[in-house]
């Protein structure tokens, strides 16, 4: 079979351009929506936790849906991955791989990647890709994101594998898979419903070249690439130039307290941005440890929001190849973890204090158009055992929204999720339903947002009754100092974490294991969101 790669010329008129973007991007909307549908777990149906895109056949992002942004800038590793690893993929080939090491980001992140080939089977069209967060993928404790001392305790690893061969399910990589989790059934139901978020892609792709010409929607990815790629240079041209640095620091990696420093400078030049993290802690025992796909990620999700608000319009959904952009991540630092780290809190706290730290820089380039601090932290809550009304396992994963930082245009929004995190909470019918959990408060946490002249959003309080016995993962941040302000707007209020017991209230650390026994309240209280601006005379 041919496998035609992007023509490098576009000869599209911008008319003709801005269609074939908004059909790519629908196509990547629509797999989210048969994704979430056809989902089993909470954590999919409910929350979102997923994302999906289009691939040009060399592997460049063309579309993405409006999902989550620590998926959304990782997932060309996951495809440039299987390709390196498996070659060409064959119509009907299903690949899928988890390894952070290699294309992955955490273990729970599951990928899948598969190519859709013209109705004759002649030419390749691209390649598109599902990812989800499982809420149990094994390791040693229920939700696969334990305080782990390596990547081995935290869940089955997976390098690309083939799924499916030209069509056809690979029984023993559903045999081995599904042997290493808690909740087979479950994880099954979710890989099915990626299964038919990329079967929607691949029709919707084949349908948009039959309509259009299959050399005309090839030429259409590069021509939407090379877009983004102007419109990126073009916006980065504003920044003004110079050298700006930053740090902030990571609380801990759960074995210890002391402070793990990430620091930038990030230098604007004529031609270029360069984005430099020595002097960056090293990678930890604990597993807070962050791979280059989610630094990449995070860097990629800063550059994309300043880049659209200072250009005043949005990039193409693939946000384009950022050629612009030079990195410089110290290998074996906690930005640029190898294995055999433990990395399970990388992909969902240490890109959160990457987003931070960025922010903070190039608050000092621009400090008219850069918000506040957000909550900056994703409030991980994992548990697991064996639910008492059906005798069987049960793993449950979520985050909690918390204050966003206000901005030059307003104050932050309260009890949202914000930066790499896109995603809902479990409604709380939905979670009583699927858990043996009762919510026993629910609310705003009043006055956590920072004061400013545009304040900052306030966190959320969260308390879960636990029904039967758990083990309990928390792997939270900025439970010592809150969310700073910028501008001289005040910084938001530290989260907090406690068990009630018997009617007695336990403080717990912003990274702990522990096992809860039937009618203990789990409360989660998010920060606040930074402040902007000075705060107006009383």
């Amino acid at each position: 079979m041919e496998t035609t790669k992007t023509p490098p010329g576009p000869t599209l008129d911008p008319i003709e351009i801005e269609v074939f973007r908004h059909l790519f991007t629908a196509l990547a909307e629509e797999m989210g929506a048969a994704l979430r549908r056809a989902a089993f777990s909470p954590n999919i149906k409910e929350r979102r936790d997923y994302s999906c895109a289009l691939f040009s056949p060399d592997g460049t992002a063309v579309a993405q849906g409006d999902h989550m942004p620590v998926h959304l800038g990782a997932m060309p590793m996951s495809v440039s991955a299987t390709l390196a690893d498996l070659g060409p993929l064959r119509q009907g080939d299903v690949a899928i791989l988890n390894d952070p090491f290699h294309g992955g980001t955490h273990l729970p992140d599951v990928t899948l990647v598969s190519p859709v080939f013209t109705s004759d089977g002649t030419t390749l069209l691209g390649y598109v890709s599902a990812r989800a967060h499982h809420a149990d993928v094994g390791g040693m404790a229920p939700g696969s994101m334990p305080l782990a001392e390596e990547i081995f305790q935290e869940g089955l690893r997976i390098p690309p594998l083939l799924l499916l061969r030209e069509g056809e399910r690979v029984e023993e990589v559903w045999k081995l898979v599904l042997a290493n989790v808690r909740t087979p059934q479950e994880r099954k139901g979710d890989l099915d419903a990626q299964l038919g978020a990329l079967h929607t892609g691949a029709v919707r792709l084949r349908e948009i070249a039959e309509r259009k010409g299959g050399e005309r929607t090839l030429e259409a990815q590069a021509a939407l690439v090379a877009y983004a790629d102007r419109l990126f240079r073009a916006g980065l041209s504003r920044i003004p130039l110079g050298e700006w640095s930053a740090e902030d620091h990571l609380e801990g990696d759960g074995f210890s307290d002391d402070p793990i420093p990430i620091r930038v400078t990030v230098r604007a030049e004529e031609e270029r941005l360069v984005i430099d993290f020595s002097g960056t802690g090293a990678q930890t025992r604990g597993g807070v440890n962050a791979v280059s796909a989610i630094t990449s990620s995070a860097i990629r999700y800063v550059l994309r929001c300043l880049v659209e608000d200072l250009l005043e319009l949005s990039l193409p959904a693939g946000g384009g190849s950022m050629e612009s952009v030079e990195l410089s991540l110290p290998e074996g630092s906690v930005v640029n973890a190898r294995p055999p780290a433990a990395v399970a809190a990388g992909n969902v706290e240490t890109s959160q204090r990457i987003t931070d730290v960025l922010l903070r820089a190039l608050g000092r380039a621009l400090p008219e158009r850069m918000p506040a601090l957000s909550q900056g932290t994703m409030n991980n809550v994992t548990a697991g055992g064996v639910d008492p009304r059906t005798n069987r396992p049960f793993a449950y994963y979520e985050t909690v929204g918390g204050g966003m930082g206000g901005g030059p245009k307003g104050g932050g929004l309260s009890g949202v999720h914000s930066h790499m995190s896109n995603t809902m909470n479990t409604p709380i019918e939905a979670l009583e339903h699927a858990y043996p959990f009762r919510v026993v408060r629910y609310a705003i946490r009043r006055g956590s947002g920072g004061a400013g002249l545009h304040p900052g959003g306030d966190g959320l309080r969260r308390d879960l009754e636990f029904l039967a016995p758990a083990r309990v993962t928390i792997l939270s941040e900025r439970r010592k100092a809150g969310p700073e302000g910028q501008g001289e707007g005040h910084p938001g209020a530290p989260g907090e974490n406690a068990l009630i017991r018997a009617g007695q209230e336990t403080r717990l650390p912003g990274k702990v294991t522990f096992d809860a026994l039937p009618e203990d309240v789990l409360s989660i209280r998010s920060p606040g969101g930074g402040g902007w601006g000075r705060p107006p005379a009383l």
